[in-house]
């Protein structure tokens, strides 16, 4: 009788320690599911629809996000020591970036921060040369002469149906994507470097052909999107796709 008490004992213990080891493991996965991506919308020098442009991000599952709007251009970047964040956003068109705040900035990307520009973010640091190398392309505010070679002001226009073509079906920025029409702003004339990857197209001849790229820089991935100027872009679902794909790639997460 006491040897099958013993027995009971043990089979009763070694189901409870097999049930709890089961749901922790499934506990672990689920806490990892939700974790958030922790992202810092960078903006000011360029007025936008606030509220729509937020829309965005709160319709967001898996990303927790932040504003750092700027009043001295860059003082994001004036202290890192804290650095909270897997992802850059930068939605602004800021100019002054001291020399300390460019080593910040690359520091990030070193560490693995990824890097995720919209749309005039293009138009950023136009006297820092470092910045184009970073994001791949650069927009002149105005004419411009680097290293010898000239280059025109960028043309922009407003309120363009534009129709885009998924260049790269099979990135994880794009994977989900099908070619789409998007009412925008269209940039043209601004540089485009070698060594990015294209993923999105357009044949309209008001803008340049190259839309969305990624590229490495340091440690970091980067993705630039130059769609995103007003409410009617910021409701279209393919542009959310986009850029809740993009953040997501940035992060290291596929």
């Amino acid at each position: 009788m006491k040897r099958n008490t013993s027995l009971l004992i043990w089979l009763f213990l070694t189901a409870l320690i097999c049930s709890c080891s089961t749901f922790s493991s499934h506990q672990d996965f689920a806490d990892k599911q939700q974790e958030n991506i922790k992202v810092v919308v960078v903006t000011a020098g360029h007025d936008f629809e606030r509220e729509q442009f937020f829309a965005i991000f709160d319709s967001f599952d898996n990303i927790k996000y932040v504003e750092a709007e700027q009043k001295d251009d860059s003082e994001i970047f004036e202290d890192i020591a804290g650095w909270d964040y897997d992802v850059m956003v930068l939605y602004n068109m800021t100019q002054k970036i001291s020399p300390k705040r460019q080593a910040n900035f690359k520091k990030l990307l070193d560490k693995g921060v990824g890097l995720v520009g919209l749309h005039h973010s293009i138009a950023n640091f136009q006297d820092w040369p470092e910045y184009r190398n970073i994001i791949g392309a650069k927009y002149y505010l105005k004419v411009t002469t680097e290293n010898g070679v000239t280059y025109p002001r960028g043309q922009y226009k407003h309120d363009v149906d534009i129709n885009v073509h998924i260049r790269d079906p099979g990135h994880p920025v794009t994977h989900s994507l099908s070619d789409f029409s998007i009412n925008d702003e269209t940039y043209t004339k601004y540089t485009f470097d070698k060594g990015s990857r294209v993923l999105l197209t357009t044949d309209h001849p008001l803008s340049n052909k190259e839309l969305c790229w990624v590229r490495n820089y340091a440690n970091a991935r980067v993705c630039f999107i130059q769609l995103g100027h007003g409410p009617r872009a910021y409701a279209n679902p393919n542009y959310r796709t986009l850029v809740s794909q993009a953040i997501n790639f940035c992060a290291g997460e596929n």
